[in-house]
């Protein structure tokens, strides 16, 4: 079972949601954390369970931060939206560039979350 963690940005939450009940046989496997909206959003949506954090801009984006840090996190599924600024910045830079100095799964967008899914 992997630890799986899952988060979008506002104008990808549809899309994170739509990619979870898909794959909902599957990720039904693993243990599902995610950021206060967009886990509760997947939780809603698929009927999986998804521990729930804070809301990325309040602290959710930094949780899943530590959570790779100290190797609680096999893969990160967070799908972005690159068109839009967001408020809270230096917290996604953070997450991204510790996803990538952990060497996790890490997937951007659908595509990707589907040869992550794919390779757990």
């Amino acid at each position: 079972m992997a630890r799986i963690g899952l988060v979008a940005h506002d104008d990808r939450k549809d899309e994170l949601v739509a990619w979870a009940l898909r794959h909902r046989d599957t990720l039904a496997r693993h243990e599902l954390w995610g950021t206060g909206t967009s886990g509760g959003r997947v939780q809603d949506g698929t009927g999986l369970s998804v521990t729930r954090l804070l809301s990325g801009p309040l602290g959710g984006d930094a949780q899943l931060g530590a959570m790779i840090a100290e190797g609680r996190l096999d893969a990160l599924v967070f799908f972005q939206d690159p068109l839009t600024a967001m408020p809270h910045d230096v917290d996604i830079k953070s997450l991204t560039r510790l996803a990538t100095l952990y060497d996790i799964l890490f997937a951007p967008n659908r595509r990707t979350a589907d040869a992550v899914l794919a390779a757990i």
